[in-house]
């Protein structure tokens, strides 16, 4: 059908290059897969999972056969009453299918809403509210536990699509069941116009919904485009970050139209890495911060999963200098390590690569420097002072790639944008070289402290033996280390009191294992929950 489908594409204008180039003014997921199909409808994804909307495809996938199955799926969601404009909240057990899903909703015209499965029933609902009666697809788990919660679906929404075991007994329209056989042309909406949703990590209460536009998902491009420029060879990428997040959605983007074939990771187990690794030989890797701190154990592994390993690519939060060092030295190339500094609502905004040669000086609060084609950052006083490190000033930043807005949100959008410049809630300053150093999240700031995530880099580095600290405010707003060692092993108290003798504002560290560590979908610890389980005595 992919095949069929391409030829017939081929005949007729792109409506792509017709209204605006995706390339230089916006990026129109719906129509990347086609688009990168008429260069390159060979190239391999490979899968390290199975997929629940399509079961029968396997794990082995070309762009070709992606067209097929995108516009397979946008015949289907318009067959269920999906039309442009409206809103296609897309919430189920993390897989590809989520890139699929929403790359098939916004073909239509409409705008994909991604929710995360671990929300809980409660965040979906007050979220679905705040949407105007979106569609919702999701799979039976989550629509089982939606519903046995009470969440009042057919009130909050048009109406269920189901994937997987989510039917007709279930109160559900099946996916697999809509007539896909009318097609459907791509819509094409304007460059400023919302695309997609995705929400923020609520590490601080209810998440809000991000509105990316063709606009700034294309402008978020630049930067990485121009590092892709400065690369000889290009390779194979793994990619193991949330399927429904933004970043995953520009990261296929580039793997689609610069010619690198993916490797889409679901799990995320050190064991089953570094099987697939050794036996897909990755180019470059793209992961979470905590998933590479994970992974720091397979640096001796005989199976040597990073020995081929060109670039390594780490954003959505800080990264420590003890998992690059130990990740730089487990490849077999001149690796480099790239740290990128942003958010959610800013898109990369600073970043700078690291080599094995100079990573034992590595400071884990050097974020690095604007990239070209990106973001103004400025550091603005809270007192009147210039910033410094003994006197943070607030990280601001300003470019197109900004979110548009929060949706429903206008004020709280409103709030954060100063002169024209968002202010993204990070304290820091800049070095004499020019270094953004970023050393705390303004509302995880603990008075007397300096930076935590300071103490934290430097604790990971003087003991081996943690997979985790994390410092928060404790009762009576003591400064608390929370300890997870690695197999859970006990902490030795002897070798505590000494790498922390520098820091004696420290509490006696709490020590808990690892998974019960809370922790949002880009896996952040979630800061304010571990301080409320210490108020509540864990």
């Amino acid at each position: 059908m992919g095949s069929t489908l391409l030829d017939k594409l081929s005949h007729r204008p792109d409506p792509a290059s017709a209204r605006t180039s995706p390339h230089k003014h916006g990026l129109y997921l719906g129509v990347v897969p086609e688009r990168a199909a008429r260069v390159r409808g060979a190239m391999p994804l490979v899968l390290d999972h199975d997929l629940d909307v399509l079961p029968e495809a396997g794990r082995h996938l070309t762009v070709r056969q992606l067209v097929g199955h995108v516009a397979d799926i946008a015949n289907r969601f318009a067959a269920g009453g999906v039309r442009a404009g409206g809103h296609v909240v897309i919430c189920k057990a993390p897989n590809f299918d989520l890139w699929l899903l929403a790359t098939a909703v916004e073909r239509t015209g409409a705008v994909p809403v991604m929710l995360s499965q671990h929300l809980d029933s409660a965040a979906i609902a007050a979220l679905l509210a705040r949407l105007e009666r979106p569609h919702l697809v999701t799979d039976g788990p989550k629509l089982r536990s939606l519903t046995e919660d009470g969440v009042a679906l057919a009130e909050l929404t048009r109406g269920v699509i189901g994937v997987g075991d989510a039917g007709p007994g279930m109160g559900a329209v099946a996916l697999a069941g809509l007539d896909g056989t009318v097609p459907v042309r791509p819509v094409l909406r304007g460059l400023d116009e919302p695309a997609m949703i995705t929400h923020t990590s609520g590490t601080t209460g209810l998440p809000k919904l991000v509105v990316h536009t063709p606009r700034t998902m294309r402008s978020r491009l630049r930067p990485q485009l121009f590092l892709l420029g400065l690369m000889r060879k290009r390779g194979t990428v793994a990619i193991h970050i949330p399927f429904g997040h933004s970043r995953t959605f520009a990261a296929m983007s580039l793997c689609l139209l610069q010619g690198m074939p993916p490797l889409l990771v679901k799990d995320g187990t050190p064991d089953a890495v570094a099987g697939f690794f050794a036996e897909r030989r990755p180019w470059l890797i793209e992961a979470l911060p905590n998933s590479f701190l994970a992974w720091e154990e397979l640096a001796d592994d005989a199976r040597r999963p990073f020995a081929s390993v060109k670039y390594f690519s780490s954003t959505f939060d800080a990264i420590h200098p003890r998992t690059v060092r130990r990740l730089l030295h487990a490849s077999a190339q001149r690796a480099q390590f790239f740290q990128i500094y942003g958010q959610s609502e800013v898109g990369p905004a600073a970043g700078r690569p690291y080599y094995r040669r100079f990573a034992h000086r590595m400071d884990g609060r050097c974020v690095g420097y604007p990239l070209p084609g990106s973001a103004r950052v400025r550091l603005v006083s809270r007192d009147g002072r210039r910033p410094s490190k003994s006197n943070p000033g607030f990280i601001d930043v300003r470019w197109d790639g900004i979110a548009k807005t929060y949706h429903g949100e206008q004020d709280r959008y409103d709030a954060n944008v100063h002169d024209g410049w968002w202010r993204t809630g990070d304290v820091g300053y800049r070095s004499s070289f020019g270094c953004l150093h970023m050393l705390d999240r303004e509302f995880d700031e603990i008075p007397g402290v300096g930076s935590s995530l300071e103490i934290e880099d430097i604790l990971l580095d003087e003991l081996a033996e943690l997979a985790e600290v994390v410092v928060v405010p404790g009762p009576g707003s003591d400064a608390v280390p929370v300890v997870c060692t690695h197999h859970d092993e006990p902490l030795d108290p002897d070798r505590w009191r000494a790498a922390t003798a520098a820091y004696p504002q420290l509490a006696d560290p709490v020590q808990i294992p690892l998974a019960e560590l809370p922790r949002t979908a880009t896996l952040k610890t979630r800061r304010v929950e571990l301080s409320r389980r210490l108020e509540a005595g864990l």
